[in-house]
């Protein structure tokens, strides 16, 4: 069963603010449409919340799923209902640009595990008729995946001119190619790797620790309790937005200005810009995210090892693959290095693969592929219009 809402573009916006008019949906699977797990157990019910822009050609064959990273969700080109702020890839999508929704099917869901529609751990279990909590079975980012096959099923999309997404999202994309590799044209894969690292597990727990230190947290049952872990969630989203900029970025913005003051105040409010930058970071972010979800999806990243589950070799998990690969890093992004993204270039390399690689040179780092990046429009746009053109899309 599906549930639609439209939404429509307003006007008086600017082309890299504009929401693109798209529709909005609940997809929803009964119980003997189970979606069956890494783990070993099952999710049903479930439902699956997406956004879609532009129209499905008359051979079902322009469709491109966009994957969201971690804290995002369905809302890539059309005003987020919860901020009331235009989607987190307008400046991709939209029409004319590098993913034109005058031209394609854009399709994006929000991961299972998440908390803007689909099941997650906010999500009523049918069950007991309260919140999963922590009794969602842990979610890996196959599972995702499966999930988004599933829904494809359910719109009667056989196989996707092109994946793409970056971070998590680009995770999504490997999988993709990985799990389903006839039904993958073109795969774009953006400030991402092949396997989490011990560093980013790190940064990842200590997120997870601020969320479950919180006395509010109550063992994950807080919305049983009508409480809300906020400190603790604020502080790991805190963490983590450092992770995503680089060190000139904060320097550049911020250096070591203070905050409406002349002097220090040999106290410890926020003296410095960037000290309030990171609070309101934190504090705004937990109006539109569940802290349970962010355990659920930081584990799903610290999980992923394609070369683990393929004997140890990342080539041998791209053995069979279709799809021509365009791969995009950037020289400041520490997160998700550079070098990581070219283990899945020499990877495809190693089976022969089709495989494009651009690094972009830019001083703004992980987050470089959510920003204004004109070399990354231009590298994106080149690569989905040669694709189209093979794919017979012209």
């Amino acid at each position: 069963m599906v549930k639609t809402i439209k939404n429509k573009e307003k006007p008086g916006q600017s082309r890299a603010d504009t929401s693109v008019a798209s529709n909005s949906a609940v997809m929803e699977f009964a119980a003997d449409e189970p979606l069956k797990l890494d783990c070993g157990k099952e999710i049903s019910p479930l439902k699956i919340a997406y956004q879609t822009y532009g129209t499905l050609n008359e051979a079902r064959s322009n469709a491109i799923l966009v994957c969201h990273a971690l804290t995002g969700d369905q809302h890539v080109a059309s005003e987020h209902p919860e901020t009331g702020r235009p989607g987190w890839w307008t400046a991709m999508i939209g029409p004319g640009k590098s993913v034109d929704t005058d031209r394609y099917f854009v399709i994006c869901s929000n991961v299972i595990g998440g908390c803007m529609g689909s099941t997650g751990p906010s999500t009523i279990n049918s069950d007991t008729g309260t919140p999963y909590g922590l009794q969602l079975p842990v979610i890996t980012i196959a599972d995702m995946v499966r999930a988004q096959a599933m829904l494809l099923g359910k719109l009667e999309i056989p196989d996707l001119f092109c994946v793409i997404g970056g971070s998590m999202g680009g995770m999504q994309v490997l999988q993709w190619a990985v799990d389903y590799p006839d039904r993958v044209f073109a795969a774009v894969p953006i400030a991402t790797a092949a396997r989490h690292t011990s560093q980013n597990i790190a940064f990842h727990e200590v997120g997870r620790q601020a969320i479950m230190a919180d006395n509010d947290w109550l063992g994950g049952d807080y919305l049983k309790h009508e409480t809300n872990p906020r400190k603790g969630l604020a502080v790991a989203r805190m963490t983590a937005h450092i992770t995503y900029l680089s060190g000139e970025a904060l320097h550049q913005k911020f250096g070591r200005n203070l905050q409406n003051r002349a002097a220090l105040t040999y106290g410890f409010d926020a003296d410095f810009q960037v000290e309030s930058y990171l609070r309101y970071q934190g504090s705004t972010f937990v109006d539109r995210f569940d802290a349970n979800s962010y355990l659920y999806m930081t584990r799903a990243m610290d999980y992923f090892d394609l070369a683990g589950d393929h004997g140890g070799i990342l080539a041998n998990a791209f053995k069979g693959t279709f799809a021509r690969f365009c791969i995009v890093s950037f020289t400041s992004d520490w997160l998700f290095p550079t070098q990581g993204n070219r283990e899945i270039v020499h990877a495809l390399n190693a089976v022969g693969a089709n495989v494009s690689f651009v690094e972009v040179e830019t001083d703004k780092g992980h987050d470089s592929f959510l920003l204004d990046t004109p070399e990354m429009f231009a590298t994106i746009s080149g690569f989905m219009s040669a694709a189209a053109r093979k794919r017979g899309l012209d």
